[in-house]
């Protein structure tokens, strides 16, 4: 056994006698800061176009905007995972968050293209406060309370995705795109004063070493893989730049996998990957990251699109962020029953749900999207998906992993997340590029494709749920691992 098997502490609150905390402050605390960091990652996209003309940027150089932000969060997050584990999470957390605060604000008052982008770096080091956050609710919360409280916070990051790509329009219409900053900037500082004043530093630990050499293995094969992804669309699929960084992602990832076997204190430890309950839930997040954003890329562009055309629906950017309402309603519902489900019959099956529900919800307007009834009942069964899956996906790893490794194992899945939300944002965009109009605007055929494409990826997501362990066979792990600090597994 290994020094990452270690068996953690047994039970959420070791020491007798102390203040119990404030959990619903905690909840409260957790969830601003979760969704500010998810709004931040999605307000942005609708908007590129209106920052570029305000700063005289080429499109090119302002899909930077995003472009830095996901290469921060990639490279970040896993690094300020391990460390949350070595020194504590609350303290991690809110340098996470002051580091948010900072990137917001500057990007709020930039001048520039290149400050802005900066600002974006800064809030993509954010990227750690899901991990962060479901570490510090398995340490200080009620054992009965940890399901359903991470099924509230996986839920948020896929709302907080919905409502960035709802208030874009109007923020941008009615103010400025300054203040898709500036708002976000508010649920921060909320969520900084409560870690700061409002939750206790937990005890669990995993001292040591940051893994230096593993960590600078590992940025080097994120960041050129989804370099490969962001910028392979304008330099081309077949360009010399985009192969070659794929290469050298590729090459680098495996390096780094050799690395981590090797190091007495890996910065992740890979053997977590052999475990089912972990390597289950870290497809179904690839495939919910590739759905989410391949349906907040189709669904709004296919509703703008004119009328004339004979598929489109005429809507403009507010109309269209308005249709994604119910997909927001629904995960708000879905990821505190996925938590209630995973208390009674354990991960699996609301992953399965979640998997079943995503087909459905690209099966329907592969087949027809001519009636606006197909596309809205689409993404109420994109809501109820996402919403049990992403939840279930997390519960799962932390009911797989010991306490001491939940910064590092939940990292390792927002990465994975986030790969997938890149792929599925390129693999789209592609397609709907690919297929264009004299006009140049996409065909039905374009959304045709692209929702068989997430049909297709949404039934892996199905087959991993299905190899996903049964509730007896992941308690029967998780004691051998020594993992008793859950309340359905201490039962």
């Amino acid at each position: 056994m290994t020094e990452t098997m270690e068996t953690p502490r047994t039970g959420s609150h070791p020491t007798t006698g102390a203040r119990r905390p404030n959990s619903t402050a905690i909840i409260v605390y957790l969830s601003l800061g979760g969704l500010s960091f998810a709004v931040l990652q999605s307000l942005v996209a609708p908007a590129l176009s209106t920052i570029g003309q305000d700063l005289g940027a080429s499109t090119s150089a302002t899909s930077w905007v995003l472009t830095a932000y996901l290469l921060s969060a990639s490279v970040l997050t896993p690094i300020l995972g391990r460390l949350g584990d070595m020194v504590g999470k609350r303290k991690v957390l809110i340098v996470v968050l002051s580091i948010l605060l900072v990137g917001a604000i500057l990007a709020a008052l930039a001048p520039n293209l290149g400050t802005l982008i900066v600002g974006r770096a800064l809030q993509g080091a954010a990227g750690a406060v899901m991990p962060l956050s479901i570490g510090i609710v398995r340490d200080e919360l009620p054992k009965e309370k940890v399901s359903v409280t991470i099924g509230l916070l996986s839920a948020i990051f896929g709302i907080g995705a919905g409502v960035g790509i709802v208030a874009a329009g109007p923020i941008v219409e009615h103010l400025s795109w300054h203040w898709l900053f500036w708002l976000p900037a508010v649920l921060v500082v909320i969520a900084l004063l409560g870690a700061v004043f409002g939750m206790p530093e937990s005890p669990v630990r995993k001292p040591g070493r940051l893994d230096m050499l593993g960590t600078g293995v590992l940025a080097v094969s994120l960041v050129a893989i989804l370099l490969a992804i962001s910028e392979g669309e304008t330099w081309g699929w077949g360009d010399g730049k985009t192969v070659g960084l794929l290469i050298l992602g590729a090459v680098a990832l495996v390096a780094f996998v050799l690395v981590e076997l090797r190091v007495a204190e890996p910065l992740i430890d890979v053997r977590l990957f052999a475990v089912r309950g972990v390597w289950t839930a870290h497809v179904v997040a690839l495939v919910f990251g590739f759905a989410m954003f391949g349906t907040f890329v189709l669904v709004p562009t296919l509703l703008q699109l004119p009328t004339a055309l004979g598929y489109g629906f005429g809507k403009d950017v507010t109309e269209a962020g308005l249709f994604l309402l119910p997909t927001v309603v629904m995960m708000i519902i879905a990821g505190p029953i996925a938590g209630i489900l995973v208390r009674k019959v354990g991960p699996k099956p609301p992953m399965l749900l979640g998997g079943v529900a995503i087909v459905a919800a690209f099966l329907i307007p592969a087949i027809s999207h001519a009636a606006i009834a197909e596309v809205v009942v689409s993404g109420v069964l994109t809501g109820i998906g996402i919403g049990l899956a992403l939840a279930a996906c997390s519960n799962a790893i932390i009911e797989s992993v010991p306490a001491n490794q939940t910064g590092e194992a939940i990292s390792a899945n927002t990465v994975v997340r986030t790969i997938g939300s890149s792929v599925g944002t390129a693999v789209i965009a592609a397609l709907i590029t690919s297929h264009t109009t004299a006009q140049g605007l996409p065909t039905d055929d374009a959304f045709t494709i692209g929702f068989w494409a997430c049909t297709g990826v949404a039934v892996l997501a199905v087959l991993a749920a299905v190899a996903a362990p049964s509730i007896r066979a992941r308690r029967a792990a998780a004691a051998a691992r020594g993992i008793d600090d859950l309340d359905e597994i201490a039962s």
